[in-house]
């Protein structure tokens, strides 16, 4: 959430809860205190207040459609005591909740000043049925990022200072839950172009080699090829899921082992890989290709660069609260100052995509404190620290089908 996303969101959350005490205040004037301890008017008209703003968020944060109009309307009505509530896009009338649906002709008619100018307006409504008890409405802009994506309407009795001003700041807050919804679909965006950017830096050469591998298999040791191409087509098949952005630590190293499997073929014994897992850390939730690119990097420039044995080591351990992984290389390492220049995002396509990427998903998902440790050398290899929490509301892998 931006800064002034948050902002907003505690302007509005305070204009609610400051209409709340004044419906409380307005009703305190009429009762007594409760003696059955339920509360001071003032303090059940607050709490009615907030929970009804607590059922219609969920609703506008997933944006202005026909159906979470129509379902937010009809929890937001309450909040203004009106006999009538409407929410529009620029142009059409999503949702009237209330009495005197036969308006909605007439509120379409005056969207187009208030999309324009951005402004409150009021005005008269016409009707030839006597009973109806809409003849006042007023129409209150819902702005999102400097534009006007729609309004929200309501409508009384009678002309109504008060109903204006409470239209305003349902408004208002109405405004900042589109807008988180605006940052939601944008952080989605961004997380699916970052594990865009994870798939293409799995090496071309790594899937050329690897089917070169299991091709040599195929006359001298049919099986082994059968086998080694099962490997391929999973750890392909999981690489390129779009079911979510979230994995679990076991699938996660089962992808692991499969790419490491399809080096070992090739590099043989010059490929020594050592693996230990605490069984309890498994299930822990974790971004979706989070480890992979280290180990890949872990390979490239341990063995790869170089023509002696290459150990990877990884290791999974319970801390408490959290799960700690280790993947560690003794491979030709790196300067420090190369280091943070790639978490900065210094240009290295072999190196600084995978480790700033997941870097950053990291610091972006649980806080600056749980971003990657590396410790490095020239000569002296790579070791990489990644920590995580056993839990996290929110993230959670993507449904088993």
């Amino acid at each position: 959430m931006s800064a002034l996303a948050a902002v907003a969101l505690a302007a509005a959350a305070l204009a609610l809860f400051t209409l709340g005490a004044g419906v409380g205040h307005l009703a305190a004037r009429r009762q007594q205190e409760d003696p059955a301890g339920l509360g001071t008017p003032v303090e059940r008209a607050t709490f009615h207040t907030l929970h009804r703003a607590a059922l219609a968020a969920p609703l506008l944060r997933a944006g202005l459609t026909a159906d979470t109009a129509r379902r937010a309307a009809r929890r937001l009505r309450p909040l203004l005591g009106t006999v009538a509530l409407s929410l529009t896009d620029e142009e059409t009338v999503l949702a009237w909740d209330g009495v005197g649906d036969h308006h909605r002709d007439e509120l379409a008619a005056q969207l187009a000043h208030a999309v324009r100018t951005g402004r409150t307006q009021s005005f008269r409504t016409t009707c030839d049925n006597a009973t109806c008890p809409v003849r006042w409405g007023v129409v209150a802009p819902l702005v999102v990022d400097s534009r006007v994506p729609g309004t929200l309407a309501a409508f009384g009795d009678r002309q109504s200072a008060v109903m204006i001003r409470a239209a305003e700041e349902v408004a208002r807050w109405v405004s900042v839950q589109l807008e988180l919804a605006d940052l939601d679909r944008a952080r989605s965006s961004a997380i699916e172009a970052e594990i865009r950017a994870l798939r293409a830096q799995i090496s071309p050469h790594f899937v050329y080699n690897s089917l070169a591998v299991i091709a040599s298999f195929v006359r001298t040791d049919p099986e082994r090829a059968r086998e080694l191409l099962l490997e391929f087509a999973d750890f392909t098949r999981y690489s390129f899921r779009r079911d979510g952005e979230f994995t679990t630590l076991a699938e996660e190293l089962r992808s692991i082992e499969q790419y490491l499997e399809l080096a070992r073929a090739r590099f043989g014994r010059r490929l020594e890989v050592t693996l230990r897992v605490a069984p309890e850390v498994l299930p822990v939730t974790l971004p979706f290709l989070c480890l992979q690119p280290l180990v890949e990097n872990a390979l490239k420039h341990g063995l790869e660069e170089s023509v002696d044995r290459s150990r990877i080591t990884i290791f999974a351990q319970d801390e408490g609260t959290e799960a700690r992984v280790v993947i560690e290389d003794n491979g030709v390492g790196m300067e420090p100052e190369r280091l943070r220049g790639l978490l900065r995002g210094a240009a290295d396509p072999s190196t600084g995509i995978g480790l700033r990427n997941v870097d950053t998903r990291l610091r972006q998902l649980y806080g600056d404190d749980y971003g990657l440790v590396i410790e490095t050398g020239v000569g002296a290899g790579t070791k990489i620290t990644v920590r995580v929490p056993k839990f996290r509301p929110g993230i959670h892998p993507p449904r088993q089908a």
